[in-house]
C-alpha cells in the first residue's frame, strides 16, 4: 500500500509489557518494548501508515485509548497482557470499534497456563496473532493494513 489514510494505527500494550527484555526472557524473549514501537513505526511507514504505540500498566488507561481509537485511529493492534484473560472493560471498549482489531500475544497462549487458553479480548478482535515473539508485532500491523484495505 503506497498510501495510507491520515489516521494512524494504534498499537496499545498492556500490563507489564514495559518490563519486556528483562522479565521473563524464556518466555517473551530479549527484544525491549522500546525495539518494538521502533519495528513497528518502520514497517507501518514502509506500508504508507504511522503508528501510535502505547503502553500502560493501568485498566482505565488502556480503555480511554481504545475510546479515542474509535475517533482517531485505522485499525487497532492491542497486546493486552494479562488484562486479555480478566477485562470485560476492554471487551466492552474494543466492541464500540467499526475498525479493524487485531489482537497480538508474544507467547502461545495455548501452550501456556490453562486460564491463559482464552481471552476477552479475542471476542471482539478481527483476528489474533500469537505466539510468534516480537515478530507477531509485525505480522499484526500487516494484518491491520491488510484489513483497512479490505474494508476500503
Amino acid at each position: 500500500m503506497s498510501q495510507g489514510p491520515t489516521k494512524p494505527i494504534y498499537v496499545l500494550n498492556g500490563p507489564n509489557l514495559n518490563l519486556l527484555g528483562v522479565r521473563e526472557p524464556h518466555i517473551y524473549g530479549k527484544t525491549t518494548l522500546d525495539d518494538i514501537s521502533r519495528s513497528c513505526a518502520d514497517l507501518a511507514k514502509a506500508m504508507g501508515f504511522t503508528v501510535v504505540f502505547r503502553q500502560s500498566n493501568h485498566e482505565g488507561q488502556l480503555v480511554d485509548w481504545i475510546q479515542e481509537a474509535r475517533t482517531e485511529a485505522s485499525a487497532v493492534v492491542i497486546n493486552p497482557a494479562a488484562y486479555g484473560h480478566t477485562s470485560v472493560a476492554l471487551l466492552d471498549a474494543l466492541k464500540t470499534l467499526s475498525i479493524p482489531i487485531v489482537e497480538c500475544h508474544l507467547s502461545h497462549l495455548a501452550t501456556r497456563e490453562d486460564f491463559r487458553h482464552q481471552t476477552f479480548v479475542s471476542k471482539a478482535a478481527t483476528g489474533i496473532i500469537a505466539g510468534f515473539g516480537a515478530k507477531g508485532y509485525e505480522l499484526a500491523v500487516q494484518a491491520a493494513v491488510h484489513l483497512i484495505a479490505a474494508k476500503a
